[in-house]
């Protein structure tokens, strides 16, 4: 893919503390000012790059906020219909059984359209790597109530708060996940804070590192927060993520390999 659009930059007289990774193209993201996509993107880059595995790597956009992820991540992409991308990605493995094929979803192409094509991928245990980024909205067609919506949350279809009766319980997809005996490696982490940024990069170094070893799905769900449709200002809706969003989504490791599992690969 072409990229023309070019940034101007200026650093004359400043120190360089921190360099974009080649594997991320210089260009501007269309994301809402404060949204973690773009910490996001840069891990997943960096991850690439540091692994050396650039020309190996193999990604697959959603339908949503990220549609556009494959302007930004200077790797071979694939586009994929709505909800379809753990199946594309199946098809890409297969067809690829030694590139490192990941695929990089929202709660909403992945949690409500994408419910069965990410269950019955993981439960088949195909060797990918599944990058799920929950914001519990849908962000890109105007901030309606998802699967991962919580309860007493406002949103344009909800707009008195999410109901249990009505609208049945949030959906912890992760926690289903880890439970089928395909999955490898899952785990919830965020990108709110410096600290969840480097834990968050080092879960998805294992999930393409274990991704090599051939023993089944690797998935790393990235709490995230969406200022424009919470109605928050960027440092508030951390703030909202930290008090709402983590004592209902924890963080930590779901599923870990074993020693053995690793000695063995």
């Amino acid at each position: 893919m072409e990229h023309t659009q070019e940034i101007e930059h200026n650093y004359e007289g400043l120190d360089v503390v921190c360099e974009r990774p080649s594997t991320l193209v210089d260009a501007r993201m269309h994301y809402c000012p404060g949204c973690g996509h773009g910490v996001a993107h840069r891990i997943i880059m960096e991850a690439v790059q540091e692994l050396g595995i650039q020309s190996n790597t193999v990604g697959v956009a959603p339908v949503g906020c990220s549609v556009f992820a494959y302007h930004y991540m200077n790797i071979d992409m694939q586009e994929a219909a709505h909800g379809r991308a753990t199946a594309v990605a199946t098809g890409i493995k297969r067809c690829l059984p030694d590139k490192y094929v990941f695929t990089y979803q929202g709660d909403g192409d992945l949690a409500a359209i994408g419910t069965g094509e990410t269950l019955h991928t993981v439960n088949r245990g195909e060797n990918i790597l599944i990058v799920f980024i929950n914001n519990a909205i849908y962000g890109m067609t105007g901030g309606q109530m998802a699967p991962t919506t919580l309860i007493g949350q406002k949103t344009s279809t909800s707009p008195y708060g999410r109901e249990t009766q009505f609208n049945g319980n949030p959906l912890k997809i992760t926690e289903l996940l880890a439970m089928l005996p395909g999955a490898f490696y899952v785990t919830r982490q965020a990108v709110n804070t410096p600290v969840n940024v480097r834990k968050a990069k080092k879960a998805i170094m294992n999930g393409f590192k274990w991704q090599a070893l051939k023993k089944g799905t690797c998935f790393v769900e990235i709490v995230s927060n969406c200022p424009t449709n919470w109605g928050m200002k960027p440092v508030e809706s951390n703030k909202w993520l930290e008090e709402h969003m983590l004592p209902f989504f924890p963080l930590g490791d779901l599923k870990v390999p074993s020693k053995e599992d690793l000695e063995n690969g």
